[in-house]
């Protein structure tokens, strides 16, 4: 009977270690398929509940599309039409530019636009009330556009045009009005010409002590 219990209870080892040793055996399959499946992704573990973090992307310029225009060419086979897009960019911080872009769809056209705009910037002084520093008047053609200052709380007294170049170049309080054409590539230009002709808060202190006209 003792020698009946032995071989039972040997026999029943033999079984438990047997079961480990399939279950080490499949546990190591497993882990080679994921290693072998990790390596084939680059290396890296895939876990469906876990989604990659992209940091968004921040962008130095706002962009804002003024005007479009449909234009044609008229060559030997008939007419060529494509599209004309004026746009504006700034950063809020005193820099701004515009451009204009040609192409056969809307969305290459402005494209070409802001691409050619970040190329061609400008850059301006503003005060601490987020405006300008003095009075200005800025031409081109048959467009006149004024500028004045104003105080806190104001803000952009604009049209249109007008007001996409103030807004994102920066200013935040003034006082605008255009005279004669109101063309948008015109009124554009004769915007720039006024801020690009501002002079700094330390240049306006010296003329106004008699300092030198030439600083600016």
């Amino acid at each position: 009977m003792e020698e009946n219990k032995v071989t039972e209870t040997s026999v029943e080892e033999n079984k438990v270690a047997s079961n480990q040793e399939e279950g080490a055996k499949t546990e190591g399959k497993k882990n080679f398929r994921n290693q072998k499946n990790a390596s084939q992704r680059g290396g890296r573990k895939f876990d469906k509940n876990k989604k990659e973090r992209r940091e968004p992307v921040v962008k130095e310029f706002e962009e804002r599309v003024v005007a479009i225009n449909r234009v044609s060419k008229t060559v030997k086979g008939g007419r060529r039409m494509k599209f004309s897009a004026l746009v504006v960019i700034g950063n809020k911080k005193g820099k701004f530019g515009f451009s204009t872009g040609k192409s056969g769809e809307v969305p290459d056209a402005i494209k070409k636009a802001v691409d050619k705009a970040k190329r061609n910037t400008y850059v301006i002084h503003l005060t601490k009330a987020g405006s300008l520093t003095h009075e200005v008047i800025g031409e081109f053609g048959a467009t006149k556009v004024f500028l004045k200052p104003a105080p806190e709380g104001t803000g952009i007294i604009a049209g249109g045009t007008v007001r996409a170049i103030l807004e994102l170049s920066g200013v935040r309080n003034v006082y605008s009005k255009v005279y004669g054409s109101r063309t948008p590539i015109n009124a554009v230009r004769a915007t720039i010409n006024a801020l690009n002709s501002l002079k700094s808060y330390k240049g306006v202190l010296e003329l106004r002590k008699g300092g030198n006209s030439d600083v600016k």
